[in-house]
């Protein structure tokens, strides 16, 4: 098995018994001695040496399949990487320094999207394009204004023949790195580069799809795949349906036909696993997200916190498994969300210090069956409470801005559209229904995309 060193065996060694032969004399008047034999020396202790087993890891990366077949697939080439700190091998190394130490690779520049390189930046806080003090390559920034998010440059990307992406995604439509990869598929291929994705595996598991699609006129950077909010996929196999499913890409049919993607996919990992059965470290792909707790939760109350006073995270803790309303009590929160009866979760009450040290309550969401649970319910259900607890309805009266922020997100007109006419009386549960039945048929036809059953 890859990974897999087995301890050395440990010799003991006995000592081997030395007799001491004595001196034969000649003696006519008495008989020579009779030689006397030596104790037996002790036999020396050699002490249990345990060499401890390498960590066996049941998946192995993109970047470790790449580095398993002697970098064949990058060799000669003169290379891009678009990457974030995420982006690491299976034992945690950067790919940034496992390319740039690859014999016969050439590594010539890093790209970054949003946070930066090193996730040294805010979210939205556009950055220019600089030199890396750490390795001392050119980082081109994908995110330098407001308009142009994203895209690469013909200028950023003359210097090199191959794009090579490695980033996490954590199977959410509205986390933008899939939106990074799909628009720098768009501007390689229309400048004659070739890409190559590294896949990582989807937090979540390949199986779970839940959440309203897409709508075509809310398309931007945060959202730039038509799928389902929970899509289900890896980020290898989101780039290969762009490659292989027309109209995907923003590119001419017959430039998307022509153009160079290669797809390097794990090994061992497989749709019904999530993050913990993968025996891979979870590296935070971004501030909020520091682990796979975290990961869950951006899919439960990502969406309900954006319009209205529903707040995640508990003071400073639990960001985004954590429940609260900046004016609503706790108790009268509490009641109202036992009462939707959500499969699969159970609330419980956290206490956290606030931002001025004082204590902050609030309520810490706990998945308690997985196959039950439908990742995206609970933040419908707070769009609906929201109308029922606060004096206005957020959703009716939200400013042009904030409306489109939420949609970008969300994506379905018809269903934003029902919060501003029915409110607190909007059939979430109805909803919910109808994109259940979207998501099977999405998931039907997305199977021609799969690269692991």
């Amino acid at each position: 098995m890859p990974g897999l060193s087995l301890p050395l065996p440990v010799k003991h060694l006995g000592a081997s018994l030395i007799l001491l032969l004595g001196m034969l004399g000649c003696s006519a008047s008495r008989p020579p001695a009779r030689p006397v034999a030596a104790p037996p020396a002790a036999a020396p202790r050699v002490a249990a040496v345990t060499v401890p087993a390498a960590p066996v890891f049941p998946v192995m990366l993109g970047i470790d399949v790449l580095e398993s077949e002697g970098f064949a697939a990058v060799k000669g080439k003169r290379l891009g990487l678009l990457t974030h700190p995420a982006g690491v091998n299976r034992r945690g190394v950067s790919t940034i320094d496992v390319l740039r130490h690859a014999p016969g690779v050439k590594l010539v520049a890093l790209y970054a999207t949003e946070h930066g390189i090193y996730d040294e930046l805010p979210a939205e806080t556009p950055f220019p394009d600089r030199v890396d003090p750490r390795t001392g390559l050119m980082v081109y920034s994908l995110y330098s204004t407001k308009g142009k998010k994203f895209r690469p440059t013909p200028a950023q990307l003359k210097a090199i023949d191959t794009l090579v992406i490695d980033l996490q995604d954590v199977g959410v439509r509205s986390y933008t790195f899939v939106g990074a990869m799909k628009t720098a598929m768009e501007a390689c291929f229309e400048n004659g580069k070739e890409v190559i994705v590294l896949d990582r595996p989807n937090p979540l598991g390949g199986l779970k799809v839940d959440g309203p699609p897409l709508d075509a006129q809310w398309m931007s950077d945060v959202g730039r795949f038509r799928v389902p909010y929970v899509h289900g996929l890896t980020i290898g196999e989101l780039a290969h349906m762009a490659k292989e499913a027309p109209g995907v890409l923003n590119v001419s049919e017959a430039l998307r036909t022509r153009s160079r993607l290669t797809v390097i996919p794990m090994r061992g990992w497989h749709r019904a696993m999530r993050w913990p059965e993968t025996g891979l470290a979870f590296v935070p792909t971004s501030t909020a997200i520091q682990d796979f707790a975290a990961c869950q939760g951006y899919a439960m109350t990502g969406l309900g916190c954006i319009l209205g006073g529903f707040t995640h995270g508990v003071g400073k803790q639990y960001p985004f498994r954590g429940i609260a309303h900046n004016t609503v009590k706790i108790d009268v929160v509490e009641r109202e969300l036992l009462a939707c009866n959500l499969p699969g979760l159970r609330f419980r009450r956290v206490s956290a210090p606030d931002r001025n040290g004082k204590p902050a309550t609030g309520l810490y969401v706990e998945i308690t069956d997985y196959d039950d649970w439908q990742p995206t319910a609970l933040s419908f259900q707070l769009m609906r409470l929201a109308c029922k607890l606060e004096p206005k309805n957020p959703f009716a009266s939200a400013k042009a801005a904030d409306r489109r922020t939420f949609l970008v997100h969300m994506g379905s007109s018809a269903f934003f559209n029902d919060l501003i006419l029915k409110g607190a009386h909007t059939d979430v549960d109805a909803w919910l229904r109808t994109w259940r039945e979207q998501a099977k048929i999405y998931q039907e036809q997305s199977k021609r995309y799969w690269l692991y059953q």
